[in-house]
């Protein structure tokens, strides 16, 4: 349905509330699905109407349209069935049972049998889960709650719960200015005319004479009410569009798409594109993967498919969007508290926060200048004045413009969305991309000539699901490159050079829209069929187009040649704009800059001042000049959280506006630093919290150097000669002093948050294997028996998040039948046995194996889906295919890797190249490579694609032990750098490569062999446990130790004096909390340990110096490409 037809359902809903034909308006409320009337639902639901209830829900979802919906009808039921049981209605209870509930015992038989249950107890209060069930009023008023929250957190009910704002009898208006218009047009217009019918239009009957035309002025009441209104035709303003029911956005826009269009009119005319007929019904329908086996979908479509491709769900777990409806807003929402001033030197030409370090702002300057900003201390960590990396790489038209005029501008900043890599585009050919790979450290990744002339924006996008760079410039094109320099596409069909670039997609559909100087709007699919959509931005001059941060809504802004600036917000099923927002006073002298930021504001920087918009009112909200000073037309840029502002000044500064939040935030990370800077500066030497490199300068320029070189017991291939200069030398001296003074060591149990898992301790299997589920809520454990063992956190007052957490103590969560989740040990030596696991993205089964066969399990029932690939060989690891669930990665005892297709249970590819049984394996999608390890220490490179071996290696050896033992790996978030671990080293490899980056051995208080590690959630930190209890916490980039956590810390001392074997077999990081570990241990037990809140992270405040050596070696080379979801554990 066309936007406008959906205004037209509203009017008439008006017109029905306001002529009191009230089962009507519910009926049409229902039939149309354009407004669900939460007032009314209220009512049936008290009343406990259930049919009518289910009715008009109907109207707007089905049961198993999502998990939202299937909860909600799942609730509506179970309170029908309960009022059935409690008015001791057996009778109608059984009805209900069958008819109603049983179509959830798909998704969950054991609650639908725990119900049926229900019937063969005198009073339903008897089951402890319901004893506290009151009378039915309060019943139904409680489930009001929870449905309230289930619709408003549906995506089927956005934009349905709110009627628009309408004047009084607004569809009397519209029809009396219809015949006023009527009126105007008689030939012979008749003073106060008769209107006796609307089913024609209206004339005046001929007289003796003209008559000068009157207004026609209707009492409301003169207009009857007719039974239904005749089709206004094809010429009216309601016409079908030429798709009435788009998939998705760009979808509408390319179904409606004239050749040349402005988008300024309201309708807009359908016309034929050069599209083929599947592309199209591609962009209407996206096709979903097949509906066997265990496939993960990613994208909204898999909703519908899940009771079909997937094991049970549960009915009772609906996880609710945080802030899926804002309370009210106020200006203190707004950043415009005068922070500081942050002085950069050089005209700003552009800026970016980073996307999860939310006082990291990137700045590009005028004279090619980027500098990278740690806000919260004022600090700028690393600056990069421009230079040519590799001139003979660059073409000759670029090198003749270079040798012409040197000088060079920054035109575009960007980080990428996970925030590992900065894009940088300059106004003559080139862009550069940086590689983020620490605090302070900014390193050469690639350098493109990409376009003719300048190159006028930069931006990242994952078509494909690879993370690439799109550049549009001066020549006119559109240009997109993976991140080893390859060009994927070149778009072409802008008849001016293009202006910026907006990638976005819609579920599964990747697109990107264009503007150019001369105000032309393009869309591009990534493909080679040209451009899809073409319109005329408002004042058809330069704009900038940007999606709201959740991305459901499209905003443009932009200046025309004559100076007169335009911000709108598109509505993207039409590609009509459908608000237009006013508060601009002046023409401009240049070009307009805006942001958005919450979902909720708009910002743009105009006559030396920042104005603000809410999104949902044209008028502007209010406008600062944040204390004089800025630029004639500011650049500005929000944090992501959106208490932060960044702009730019006339003085070549940047000014950071806050919000009382804000505000508060840049003082606690200012806090910690205080103390360590007095010292320092006192001798001109400035050291990063996080970070080793020294800054010797007023401003604290950042100095470039390796990384300081200690001895190491072992060679660790990097040569030990790259250290600088004398004075160098003398400054990472005072450096590491100040370094080893962080050193934190948690010996007592109050210096740390720490919960035990409830029933954990088993001293006759140790923990061999140990998850997080993927939602956090969970901790999974294998055992050397065989048995997995869950507990779950509960979402209550002590915690609303409902995830893991060291203050509250979950739940041993068994399903209701007390199943476990026991692996096949038939036959099987359990001591010689080497269990392994691995869980699925959405925590619906788990795969795992003790020595005996595969096991598929249900996660929520515990029961086995499945078995398959008995020994021998044994299994010893299993990892999922990062794109496909169906395709599994299992090592073997007889050190062969088998690629196994569950769906139709085969062995696709035997892998062949250790000498030893598998002991580890992990996928990069970025390098499109399996990386495998072995009881060998010798790790294999695979290609993805081929199965073919690329690479192999034997891990270094201390002096006098051969090259053996258990290896484990597990990519950075990067998907780039390895982490490699041996009870003799932690190693960190560029996996690009395979070169060996950094290396740890163990040492001084850390001296025991190593028994597992993990990168934590955001792969800054490295947990290692060892063999003698001791816990590290390692920076991830340095491999420097930042705190030691002892055995004293997590462990009664009975414990302690009881047990000499006692200590951690396997850590596991929290997927969403950097800070929080759980251990499982050699007696069965698992704990969660986190720092204490009052520090927040480990090693905040650590004033002792406890000696021990970080035996950090020398940085090398910066690794390459991008971030995943996926860790490998």
């Amino acid at each position: 349905m066309s936007s406008l037809s959906k205004e037209l359902v509203f009017l008439i809903l008006q017109f029905l509330e306001e002529e009191k034909f009230k089962g009507t308006v519910h009926r049409l409320e229902q039939e149309s699905g354009v407004f669900f009337n939460m007032k009314y639902f209220e009512e049936k639901v008290q009343a406990g109407e259930w049919d009518e209830v289910e009715k008009y829900l109907s109207g707007f979802t089905k049961v198993d349209d999502n998990r939202y919906s299937m909860k909600t009808f799942f609730e509506i039921r179970k309170q029908k069935y309960l009022e059935a049981l409690d008015r001791q209605d057996k009778a109608k209870a059984v009805e209900i049972l069958v008819n109603d509930l049983k179509v959830f015992s798909t998704f969950n038989e054991e609650l639908i049998k725990e119900i049926t249950q229900l019937l063969t107890l005198g009073n339903f209060r008897e089951n402890e889960q319901l004893s506290k069930y009151g009378d039915i009023r309060t019943a139904r008023s409680i489930m009001l709650i929870e449905l309230k929250k289930l619709i408003e957190a549906n995506p089927l009910f956005r934009e349905k719960l709110v009627f628009p704002n309408l004047k009084s009898s607004r569809l009397r208006t519209l029809i009396n200015q219809s015949l006023n218009w009527q009126h105007q047009l008689c030939k012979n217009p008749r003073p106060n005319p008769d209107i006796k019918t609307l089913f024609v239009d209206h004339t005046c009957s001929p007289s003796n004479g003209p008559l000068a035309p009157t207004t026609v002025n209707l009492p409301v009441a003169a207009v009857a009410k007719p039974a239904t209104y005749t089709s206004l035709g094809m010429h009216g303003p309601f016409q079908p569009t030429a798709a009435s029911a788009n998939a998705n956005a760009l979808a509408g826009w390319m179904a409606n798409a004239s050749v040349s269009s402005s988008v300024q009119a309201s309708v807009v005319t359908p016309s034929s594109l050069p599209m083929s007929q599947n592309q199209v019904s591609i962009l209407k329908r996206p096709t979903p993967a097949p509906a066997t086996g265990m496939v993960d979908y990613q994208n909204n479509d898999h909703e519908q498919l899940m009771k079909r491709l997937r094991p049970a769900q549960s009915i009772d777990e609906v996880s609710y969007p945080s802030h899926r409806q804002q309370p009210s807003w106020s200006l203190d929402d707004l950043p415009r508290t005068v922070a500081f001033t942050i002085p950069q030197g050089s005209t700003v030409t552009s800026m970016d926060f980073h996307p999860s370090h939310y006082t990291l702002l990137l700045v590009g300057c005028v004279n090619g200048e980027i500098t990278l900003w740690e806000i919260g201390m004022r600090e700028r960590l690393v600056t990069k004045p421009f230079k040519i990396w590799d001139i003979t790489a660059c073409s000759l038209p670029f090198q003749a413009a270079i040798g012409k005029d040197g000088s060079i501008s920054v035109s575009r900043v960007a980080w990428s969305p996970d925030g590992n890599f900065i894009g940088v585009a300059f106004t003559k050919h080139l862009i550069h991309v940086y590689a983020y790979t620490g605090p302070s450290d900014l390193r050469q990744h690639l350098e493109i000539d990409a376009h003719v002339g300048s190159v006028n924006d930069l931006a990242f996008a994952y078509p494909n699901k690879q993370l690439s760079v799109v550049t549009c410039g001066e020549d006119k094109l559109i240009k997109v490159w993976d991140l080893s320099g390859r060009k994927l596409y070149t778009f072409e069909g802008h008849d001016a050079p293009v202006y910026s670039i907006c990638p976005h997609h819609k579920e599964s559909i990747q697109f990107i829209f264009s503007t150019a100087i001369d105000g032309k709007i393009k869309a591009w699919l990534y493909d080679n069929v040209g451009s899809r959509v073409d319109y005329d931005a408002p004042g058809q001059g330069c704009t900038t187009m940007l999606y709201s941060a959740d991305g459901s809504r499209l905003f443009s802004c932009g200046t025309s040649k004559n100076g007169d600036s335009f911000l709108v917000e598109w509505n993207e099923s039409e590609g009509a704009i459908k608000r237009n927002y006013s508060g601009f006073r002046k023409k401009s002298a240049g070009v307009v800059q805006f942001d958005t930021t919450q979902n909720h504001f708009l910002a743009a920087g105009e006559d030396n001042q920042i104005k603000f918009w809410d999104m949902d009112t044209t008028n502007f909200l209010t406008s600062t000049d944040a204390e004089g000073g800025l630029s004639s037309l500011p650049r500005l840029r929000f944090n992501k959280e959106g208490n932060l502002l960044a702009v730019t000044t006339a003085d070549s500064g940047v000014k950071i506006l806050a919000t009382s939040v804000g505000l508060r935030s840049l003082r606690v990370i200012e806090a910690p630093f205080e103390m360590l800077r007095t010292p320092i500066e006192a001798s001109a030497i400035k050291v990063s919290g996080t970070s080793a490199v020294t800054n010797v300068s007023p401003v604290h320029s950042k100095v470039e150097r390796s990384s300081p070189v200690r001895p190491a017991a072992i060679n660790n291939g990097i040569d030990p000669t790259v250290r600088g200069t004398e004075k160098q030398r003398a400054l990472e001296d005072v450096t590491d002093s100040i370094k080893s003074s962080q050193l934190s060591e948690i010996v007592d149990p109050v210096q740390c948050r720490l919960v035990t898992m409830p029933d954990s301790m088993d001293n006759s299997s140790k923990v061999a294997r140990l998850l997080y589920t993927n939602s956090g809520v969970g901790i999974l454990a294998l055992g050397a028996n065989g048995i997995q063992r869950l507990w779950k956190w509960s979402r209550n007052e002590q915690n609303p998040s409902g995830k893991a957490t060291a203050n509250v103590v979950p739940q041993h969560w068994q399903p209701s039948s007390g199943l476990l989740m026991t692996n096949d040990v038939s036959g099987v030596n359990l001591e010689e046995a080497v269990p392994c696991i691995a869980l699925s993205k959405n925590d619906s089964y788990v795969m795992s194996a003790a020595g005996g066969k595969v096991s598929l399990f249900n996660m929520m029932t515990f029961k086995v889906m499945t078995m398959f690939m008995p020994p021998p060989p044994t299994s010893t690891f299993l990892a999922f295919h990062p794109q496909d669930n169906n395709i599994i990665a299992v090592g073997k005892e007889d050190s062969t890797i088998h690629i196994y297709n569950v769906r139709v249970d085969e062995v696709k590819s035997k892998l062949k190249g250790h000498q030893k049984r598998i002991t580890g394996l992990a996928f990069s999608t970025n390098l499109n490579i399996l990386i495998s390890s072995g009881a060998d220490a010798q790790l294999c490179l695979w290609s993805i694609d081929t199965w073919e071996k690329r690479k192999s290696l034997t891990m270094q050896m201390p002096s006098g032990r051969s090259p053996a033992g258990d290896t484990q790996v597990q990519f950075h978030s990067d998907q780039i750098r390895l982490l490699v671990v041996h009870e003799t080293q932690l190693a960190i490899y560029d996996a690009s490569k395979m070169d060996l980056i950094r290396q740890w051995v163990p040492q001084d208080g850390l001296s025991a062999p190593i028994s597992y590690a993990t990168y934590s959630c955001n792969s800054q930190l490295v947990y290692a446990a060892f063999v003698n209890g001791n816990i590290g916490v390692f920076e991830a980039d340095s491999l420097s130790l930042r705190c030691r956590i002892a055995p004293s810390a997590y462990l009664s001392q009975p414990s302690l004096n009881e047990s000499q074997g006692l200590y951690p077999v396997v850590v596991a990081a929290h997927p969403q909390e950097p800070n929080q570990l759980a251990v499982g241990l050699t007696n069965g037990s698992v704990k969660v340990i986190e720092p204490l809140e009052s520090e927040g992270k480990w090693g905040e405040n650590a004033p002792i110096d406890n000696g021990l050596s970080n035996g950090r070696t020398s940085s090398s080379s910066a690794t390459r490409n991008h971030t995943s979801d996926q860790v490998q554990r």
